[in-house]
């Protein structure tokens, strides 16, 4: 009954061309007032070049500071080292032997699926360091400053992050404190994104935990305090910036303005007349009129033959009615189990909205709409249709809004941290923005954020593509040139790709 989100494959993935915005000059390259000698990067999965849904070398090699770092060395800017996967490139962690993260994706001409075999990367072999590279995957603002978040005793607990655990210096270092131990003249840092995802990811499944100042009882999913962000990202920049450090922060933009989040449209449901009637008559209409007897008229629409009538979806944020539902059922006759079945379904269930406060379906649910749900009869069992999505599934407008007020007040204090530390400030917000709205053009590339074919996000769609992260790197050294008066040339977006292949 659904039809089926195709995907593109693009004829080439990795081509070359000439890019005329990034012809070299004539104008030397020189540093300006920053000191680029000893440069550490702090962060989270973007900065550590985690794509396609896994860490691997290849994509580390291609993380935005690495890429800074050689711009660097062209100003005296010395060794930059960063922690390596298992060099395979398959991407994945194994714990004590056991898998703890999957493989990587790659597209295999239909869609993304994981490279074959077993990850070969495993957290207990610990590295030496030290590392300049410290972005560390699935670190929110307050782990940076978290001592033991490296100790491997503290991963299968969820205590501590398997992939600091790799390479921290110490049991029970910090993030900030191997940073600072290494004595930087120049840093970079972008976090905050981690504060918000793990909710969005979820479908909302988490609590906004603003006004919740104690970190320690936060959930996985949780967004962060406000106030707890202010507190430690200030803290950060205090202990970056001591004696006089040089350096360059970015804002977050809208999670929900990912691919993750934009891909999979909320009117996918293609219906031929016969069944648009069965479903207005025998199921949505009289749901639809117990509904309006109570003042929620409106919540379901009338379905009509075409390929783009709404999904059905669960909103926990509406008053549920399945009592009332399974109560006028019966009294029309229909047998109590499937009046409960019924009331239990449709309670809560109104039709995705795609303009004004609009839903956002997470890209997993592309693989389920319109599938049977398990243990479901019909013809209330078709995902989307007859079986709303679940919370999971789907973003509703009061969980974007949780979303926007805290994603706003993280943007407040990295702006103001950046101006009282005379920091070079990159606005990622305005750039996602552009990606979302038109996209941006380099010369002969223009990246947008459409899913696989946009260039400029990977097949997880959230992390950004090999091309994706030169495209942060260049903004990274505008926003550095501007500051500190350096001449640093963009880097030639045609000699990164816009997917990896299966095999590297």
């Amino acid at each position: 009954m659904i039809k089926n989100i195709k995907w593109l494959l693009l004829i080439s993935l990795s081509f070359v061309a000439c890019n005329d915005d990034d012809v070299a000059g004539d104008e030397p390259v020189v540093a300006g007032s920053a000191d680029f000698s000893k440069y550490v990067a702090l962060g989270d999965s973007f900065a550590a070049g985690y794509s396609d849904a896994a860490l691997f070398k290849k994509g580390q090699q291609n993380a935005y500071p690495n890429l800074l770092a050689g711009q660097f060395a062209q100003v005296g800017g010395g060794v930059f080292n960063t922690p390596f996967c298992g060099d395979d490139n398959k991407g994945g962690l194994l714990f004590s032997g056991n898998p703890i993260q999957g493989t990587r994706l790659y597209f295999n001409g239909v869609g993304p699926v994981p490279v074959p075999g077993p990850p070969v990367t495993e957290v207990l072999n610990h590295l030496a360091g030290p590392f300049n590279n410290l972005g560390v995957p699935g670190a929110k603002s307050f782990h940076l400053l978290a001592a033991g978040y490296g100790n491997p005793a503290g991963v299968p607990g969820g205590l501590a992050n398997p992939y600091f655990a790799r390479f921290a210096s110490s049991a029970s270092t910090s993030i900030i404190a191997d940073a600072l131990t290494q004595q930087p003249t120049f840093f970079s840092l972008w976090i905050g994104g981690n504060d918000v995802l793990a909710y969005a990811t979820s479908g909302g499944i988490g609590t906004d935990q603003t006004g919740n100042t104690n970190p320690a009882t936060y959930g996985p999913n949780d967004i962060t305090d406000p106030t707890v962000f202010n507190t430690v990202y200030n803290g950060l920049v205090t202990q970056l910036t001591t004696g006089g450090r040089k350096g360059v922060v970015a804002n977050l933009p809208y999670i929900n303005t990912l691919p993750y989040f934009t891909t999979v449209p909320t009117n996918p449901v293609p219906l031929d007349a016969a069944t648009a009637s069965q479903l207005n008559t025998q199921l949505l209409g009289p749901i639809d009129a117990i509904l309006t007897a109570y003042g929620e008229g409106g919540r379901i629409v009338t379905v009509s033959a075409g390929a783009t009538n709404p999904l059905l979806i669960k909103d926990e944020s509406l008053t549920n009615y399945s009592a009332q539902i399974t109560a006028a059922l019966i009294a029309n006759g229909v047998p109590a189990p499937q009046a409960g079945l019924m009331g239990g379904l449709y309670g809560q269930a109104r039709h995705a909205r795609n303009t004004g406060d609009k839903d956002f379906v997470v890209l997993p649910t592309r693989t389920i709409i319109g599938t049977p749900q398990a243990g479901v009869p019909a013809p209330f069992n078709t995902i989307g249709v007859t079986y709303p999505l679940q919370d999971k599934d789907v973003l509703i407008p009061t969980e974007v809004n949780a979303i926007k007020v805290a994603t706003d007040a993280y943007n407040v204090t990295i702006k103001n941290a950046a101006d009282a530390g005379g920091l070079a400030f990159v606005d990622a917000k305005a750039v996602m923005s552009q990606l979302l709205n038109g996209g941006i053009r380099y010369g002969n590339y223009h990246l947008t954020t459409q899913f696989v074919v946009g260039g400029a996000f990977s097949l997880d769609g959230i992390h950004p593509s090999a091309r994706g992260y030169a495209l942060v790197a260049n903004k990274f050294l505008e926003a550095i040139n501007a500051k500190y008066g350096s001449t640093f040339r963009s880097i030639d977006l045609g000699n990164y790709q816009i997917q990896y292949p299966a095999s590297l």
